[in-house]
């Protein structure tokens, strides 16, 4: 049986919410919208178990044919993107160090995302765009200096990434990759939300990418350096952390810039991310108009 699934989506140009089911979608926005008006606000309310269930009864509003999937949380208010948490990845940078102690991080904004079968798009300032397919908790309580042994109870949902970077504006300053990680629509998040309910759903699993059916990505959360729970408390030494805010945790050893010659994503190209018990995040690319 699989778990419930919710997502954000628009259909006929209206934005909306609801339950994903095998056939179809029930849209639970046109329900709820007066108590809570996006998804966000049922992660905020602790809903997202409870209208899953009351939407798993009913028959799907819309096909998933007729839907255009949106990122699943609408405007967080804060998206951190964790690198460097692989333990292979530390040896793919090629630069003596050891592995390090604190964990790198960097913020994106929600424009630089697309939702699951939307293209992304390499944009006219590089031909470097390259993939990197990342496990997402999603926020559900707030909290400030959480400790690691609750950290978890502070996570909503599951989701995935494909934290698409522009490789080679990563370097265009002395100190930073902002530039080359928020491009908009370099990246995908989606496809739906998987709620969180015991630690066995991201404790050892699986996470993959594909691209145009070969495999380049292939690890498991358990080999994390910095494991979910360090995060979460980490983060919130400097940061509040509130309902819908998203963690992106990092990607394994086998992105595009590290093959020689490299291997970036080119118009055509499909990229496939998954993980045990969350889905399959799927994009294409197109060049930007």
């Amino acid at each position: 049986m699989k778990l419930p699934r919710l997502a954000t989506y628009s259909v006929k140009g209206a934005t909306r919410y609801g339950a994903v089911l095998e056939g179809g979608i029930v849209d639970l926005s046109t329900r709820h919208a007066k108590d809570y008006p996006t998804l966000r606000e049922v992660i905020a309310a602790g809903k997202l178990l409870s209208l899953a269930e009351e939407a798993a009864g009913r028959a799907p509003d819309h096909a998933l044919g007729d839907i255009t999937w949106l990122p699943p949380v609408p405007a967080p208010e804060k998206i951190i993107c964790i690198g460097v948490n692989y333990p292979d990845r530390n040896a793919e940078y090629k630069d003596g160090q050891d592995a390090p102690k604190y964990p790198s991080m960097f913020m994106r904004s929600p424009r630089s995302f697309v939702g699951h079968d939307t293209p992304l798009v390499r944009p006219r300032a590089s031909a470097q765009l390259d993939y990197e397919g990342e496990i997402v908790l999603v926020i559900g309580k707030a909290g400030r200096h959480i400790a690691e042994s609750a950290a978890l109870d502070h996570i909503a949902a599951l989701t995935l990434c494909n934290e698409g970077s522009v490789r080679d504006w990563l370097r265009h300053a002395k100190f930073n990759v902002t530039q080359g990680k928020n491009f908009d629509s370099s990246g995908s998040l989606g496809p739906w939300l998987v709620p969180y309910t015991r630690e066995a759903q991201i404790a050892d699993i699986r996470l993959t990418t594909h691209v145009n059916g070969e495999l380049r990505q292939d690890d498991r959360t358990s080999r994390l350096m910095f494991p979910f729970r360090y995060l979460i408390s980490y983060i919130s030494t400097f940061a509040t952390l509130v309902p819908g805010d998203i963690i992106v945790t990092g990607t394994p050893t086998g992105a595009g810039a590290r093959f020689d010659p490299p291997r970036y994503l080119k118009p055509g190209d499909v990229i496939e991310v998954e993980a045990e018990g969350i889905g399959m995040l799927r994009n294409g690319v197109v060049d930007e108009a």
